[in-house]
């Protein structure tokens, strides 16, 4: 037996006491560990009744648990069964099992809370978003930062001076005149390359309530690397430009400006009409010349797909690369049979999945190698 001394953080503790019931012969995943964490989170950490009921719902799959659970938490937290004497403090004085691998040696330290603390962490970027808890979610907007975004290049028409790629003619007779008509080296150029435009459309209708903060997060973190060529816009019963408020460095603050900013937050959508609205007005304008397009929706349409298709055409016409984002699109047994995908999937480029922090770190490979 160990004793775990004072200032020992009580998620190292909890963290333990669940690879502790791993080797007692529990199967606990990542997901069961981060539900734990999540509950006692909820609840107080300081109670021993709570950590046990809130262990005992999260860690047992079944009955048959109950027994293994009860011993290894017995010596664990206390010398006591749960809801006897009074409840020891978590961070003063924590007993601990010593735990064996399957050499009989080795015991729990900082390299398996970290490793624990990653699993958490790699299980969270796979969860759909719409199924998190509000303590879970909060730990996801953190991980956003973590995101790695590269603006697309193109290739300019002017050209710069470069050791390799083709002659400059200009510059080589310019040398040699000031060298009076000696033959000199050859002087080459080569094309620049210049951030290509990355053009958001986010569906906000009452369907993708659940994934318009996390999306707009993510255009978020688009907009912070490219601030002068990207652009973002909301969709629903209206077309709204949102990316003056995206510029704002601080996240939470320009989702703020954002949600006041659209007045159709939640509501109905017609993607068609939007779409339309944003090739008249935007799109053959300039704006979505030669630029990556991202289309994040779910598709229900309640306008006439029809029209959402020719909008889309129109859309591709212009564009360098359009790319749909469908938060159904990474579940399992979905299939592209909504209206307003069977009739814009003929004119986009891919349809990805849109549901994960994994789904949106692939889309953000997707932009950047266009």
């Amino acid at each position: 037996m160990s004793t775990v001394a004072e200032g020992t953080s009580a998620t190292e503790v909890f963290l333990g006491f669940t690879h502790a019931l791993r080797a007692a012969g529990l199967a606990i995943g990542p997901d069961r560990a981060q539900s734990f964490l999540t509950a006692v989170a909820s609840l107080d950490a300081g109670e021993r009744r709570d950590v046990y009921w809130a262990g005992r719902s999260t860690l047992c799959a079944g009955p048959d648990d109950f027994t293994i659970y009860d011993s290894a938490f017995e010596r664990w937290f206390s010398a006591e069964l749960p809801g006897q004497g009074p409840p020891p403090s978590v961070r003063r004085s924590v007993t601990q099992a010593e735990l064996s691998n399957s050499d009989g040696e080795g015991e729990p330290g900082e390299e398996l809370t970290v490793a624990i603390l990653a699993s958490a962490e790699e299980s969270l970027r796979h969860r759909d978003v719409a199924t998190l808890s509000p303590h879970e979610r909060q730990q996801l907007e953190r991980l956003f930062s973590n995101l790695e975004v590269r603006a697309p290049l193109r290739r300019s028409l002017r050209k710069r001076p470069h050791r390799r790629g083709d002659i400059d003619a200009g510059r080589t007779i310019r040398d040699q005149l000031r060298r009076a008509g000696e033959p000199g080296p050859l002087r080459y150029r080569r094309e620049r390359q210049r951030s290509r435009r990355v053009v958001m459309l986010i569906d906000v209708s009452g369907s993708m309530e659940p994934y318009a903060d996390s999306l707009l997060r993510l255009a978020h973190r688009v907009v912070a690397t490219s601030p002068h060529t990207a652009e973002v816009f909301t969709l629903g019963t209206r077309l709204t430009r949102v990316t003056a408020a995206m510029r704002i460095r601080d996240a939470e603050q320009a989702l703020r400006v954002a949600g006041n900013t659209v007045p159709d937050w939640s509501g109905g959508t017609r993607l068609g009409e939007v779409l339309r609205a944003f090739n008249d007005r935007w799109g053959q304008r300039g704006l979505a010349r030669g630029a990556v397009v991202v289309i994040a929706s779910d598709g229900w349409e309640r306008g006439d797909p029809q029209m959402l298709g020719e909008q889309v055409q129109r859309l591709q016409r212009l564009a360098h690369l359009i790319l749909w984002s469908n938060p159904h699109r990474g579940k399992d047994g979905y299939a592209p049979i909504q209206g307003g995908i069977v009739a814009a999937l003929p004119h986009i480029d891919h349809l990805v999945a849109g549901h994960s922090l994994a789904s949106f770190a692939e889309l953000l490979e997707l932009i950047s190698d266009a």
